[in-house]
């Protein structure tokens, strides 16, 4: 395990409040390392390990305790036998119906510091408003960072550049369990599928009771295809008529917001920067893990631009980044980022190989007219900033520890 230090620090200064934390994220992007390493610094400030109650939900020794008030007085009966205050993980807690009453009343009933998590981002709707509104916080957990993917991969390849092993990174992304494998290429792509058509019965068809399911993975594989790239659903319905199959646009929304509440895929919204507002059509969406991609779909390196785009975009939201794509005149900017007070502007290219390149991907900055700081990323390795904007490699984008 690695400390992943950067959701420790946002977890940490919520460890013993009465405010439920709430882990989300893609299925196995280490949600449950995460209630494991929450529980290694509980010890180690010298809690018993007595005082400390877990339960994984897909496991099917716990199957019985899948309603509210199976668990609710399972864990009474336990915490009746505890000294002091007791520290509750559930794992996957949506798999128990009527979770919130439940989880609202140990926090009624007990002295406790409760921990859950979900693979599916819909889990803060509906009841959950009226039951534990104000009394939860959120943390998104997702596949390994660029910097965490060096930290595990490096020991298996300590001669390999930098340079070279974001070209393995290309490939096989960030989920976690890849290590394990060693990351060696057959494996890594089979476990890549499985988990992937785990996702997609478990947390897209099982949950939203969809019957459609050959419609579902055209749907898929369309936005796979076009990660990065904007269009709608009605481009998509064109694109199905063109084989000979009608579906109605809202149809293709609703399945696409599945795999979005499933954390398969981000959507991105387009932001006017000259009227400041944003545009309902035509969003932009990436997949939680570009290794899912070349795994299930392939052409990760043909793609490579789109590809670029997608880890760029990931490392925004690991950082805590409200990411919108910026239309300025005829020009659109790929990621405009707030943060408080921050503000930063990226385009992302593969390379900047000729002078119209460069002029290209340096001019869409030509109607911004403010000093927040404003990045070209590429794979070229030379410095090619200009004109106040600064250009730099994707690597060193990506390991750099604040962007100012």
């Amino acid at each position: 395990m690695i400390k992943r230090e950067m959701y420790m620090s946002r977890i940490r200064p919520f460890i013993g409040s009465d405010l439920i934390k709430v882990l989300t994220g893609i299925r196995r992007c280490g949600k449950s390392v995460m209630l494991e390493l929450i529980k290694q610094e509980l010890i180690q400030s010298g809690i018993s390990p007595s005082q400390l109650i877990s339960i994984n939900f897909e496991d099917m020794q716990y199957s019985h305790l899948k309603t509210a008030k199976a668990l609710h007085d399972e864990i009474l009966q336990i915490a009746a036998d505890i000294n002091g205050k007791v520290y509750l993980f559930f794992d996957e807690i949506q798999e128990v119906k009527g979770w919130e009453k439940c989880v609202n009343s140990f926090r009624v009933a007990l002295d406790c510091d409760l921990y859950v998590t979900s693979s599916t981002a819909n889990l803060l709707s509906g009841e959950l408003a009226t039951y534990l509104s104000g009394r939860y916080v959120q943390f998104v957990i997702y596949p390994f960072s660029f910097a965490e993917f060096i930290e595990l991969y490096q020991p298996t390849a300590p001669e390999e550049s930098i340079q070279k092993i974001f070209q393995k990174y290309l490939l096989t992304g960030g989920m976690p369990y890849l290590s394990n494998l060693g990351y060696a290429e057959t494996p890594s792509k089979i476990y890549l599928q499985d988990m992937f058509n785990s996702a997609q019965f478990m947390d897209v068809v099982k949950r939203n009771k969809v019957r459609d399911v050959d419609l579902l993975e055209r749907i898929i594989a369309y936005v796979m295809a076009n990660v990065g790239n904007t269009f709608s659903a009605s481009s998509i319905a064109k694109f199905f008529k063109s084989e000979q199959r009608t579906v109605a646009p809202e149809t293709i929304l609703n399945y696409i917001k599945y795999c979005c509440d499933a954390y398969l895929f981000y959507q991105v919204k387009r932001e006017d920067l000259q009227g400041k507002q944003i545009l309902t059509s035509n969003e932009k969406y990436y997949i939680a893990d570009h290794g899912i991609r070349e795994a299930v779909y392939g052409g990760n390196a043909r793609d490579i631009n789109l590809i670029l785009e997608n880890i760029v975009f990931l490392e925004l939201l690991r950082r805590g980044y409200q990411v919108t794509v910026g239309k300025t005149g005829d020009k659109e900017i790929d990621f405009v980022c707030h943060k408080r007070a921050e503000k930063l502007y990226i385009q992302v290219t593969y390379l900047l190989a000729s002078p119209e390149t460069i002029t290209r991907e340096f001019k869409v900055f030509d109607h911004v007219q403010d000093n927040f700081p404003k990045y070209v990323v590429s794979l070229d390795e030379f410095d090619m900033s200009q004109n106040g904007i600064k250009h730099l490699n994707i690597c060193d984008f990506l390991l750099m520890e604040k962007w100012d």
